[in-house]
């Protein structure tokens, strides 16, 4: 059986299908290993094919399949991240529901760059691909080869049998709780550390549950007054704690897969070197502090 397309693009088809198939999966699902490629080699393929739409042009070759392949990796390794530093400069920020849009956005869009641009081809000039499936005679090896095949088969078998049992055993995953700021905008920037006597300042306060069960969080706000001391032992600048005042504690309750965001805004009265710290404390446990965040600012 032979199996080829030049007249009918069905790579960019398959390539631009497995993403809109894929997308909503990543999204429904959280990460998912069958969707790998829409991040290591669906947006490279797409743009190489945009680039090099046939496999030879009238003036000079173009690259062969083995070239066109290691490309694609290679450019979906550079773009991916591309696009996630744009998306931190706009108001949705770096996170998973827009980043899986934007790559999908930007493959289905590149692919139908791609699909305008070799279908303006002759039909003799487009990219095409013939793959020969046949069943060997088996009588027409030897026994030696015979055996191999047995042994090769068997492998394959043997693999492709633990790949299934790894991928479909339940396992329990890593649990942790994401604790973040984020500046007034919603990115990962433009966090205040400097400000006037009472002016006010405004981050954004985080929390996502992966902890794989319902958990009471509180948040505990404090406002820390501190001084650089010079270490004559360690010949060091050191940063002291002077005062500590706790400006506000609020409890949340998230679900496993649950994100809780608010924002927050202070002014701090006097001048001087002063360190906001957001503690993070879980299941009513207000001794120790789970996890812990601070800003520092300089109030003139």
């Amino acid at each position: 059986m032979r199996l080829q397309f030049q007249e009918r693009p069905w790579d960019l088809y398959g390539v631009v299908g497995y993403a809109l198939v894929m997308a909503p999966v990543l999204l429904v699902f959280g990460g998912h290993f069958v969707a790998i490629l829409l991040l290591l080699f669906a947006p490279g393929y797409v743009l190489v094919a945009a680039l090099f739409p046939g496999p030879f042009s009238e003036k000079k070759p173009e690259i062969d399949w083995i070239e066109r392949i290691a490309l694609s990796f290679g450019l979906s390794i550079a773009i991916v991240p591309l696009l996630g530093l744009l998306l931190n400069f706009t108001p949705w920020g770096i996170r998973l529901v827009p980043i899986v849009t934007t790559i999908t956005m930007f493959t289905v869009g590149m692919g139908c760059v791609a699909y305008w641009r070799r279908m303006r081809l002759p039909k003799e000039q487009r990219l095409s691909l013939t793959v020969d499936v046949g069943v060997p005679e088996w009588h027409g090896y030897t026994m030696f080869d015979k055996g191999l095949t047995i042994v090769l088969a068997t492998s394959i078998a043997v693999a492709g049998c633990t790949l299934a049992y790894v991928v479909l055993t339940q396992r329990p995953g890593e649990t942790f709780t994401e604790f973040y700021l984020l500046g007034p905008g919603g990115n990962a920037s433009g966090y205040p550390t400097a400000l006037n006597v009472s002016q006010a300042g405004t981050v954004i306060v985080g929390i996502a549950n992966h902890e794989s069960q319902t958990v009471n969080y509180a948040v505990r706000v404090d406002l820390v007054g501190v001084k650089i001391v010079y270490n004559a032992t360690s010949r060091y600048n050191e940063t002291v704690e002077v005062n500590r005042t706790t400006w506000s504690t609020f409890n949340v309750t998230l679900s496993n897969g649950q994100t809780w965001t608010q924002p927050y805004t202070f002014r701090i009265n006097d001048t001087g070197l002063w360190k906001v710290e957001f503690l993070l404390f879980k299941d009513g446990d207000l001794s120790n502090a789970y996890q812990g965040l601070h800003l520092y600012l300089r109030v003139t």
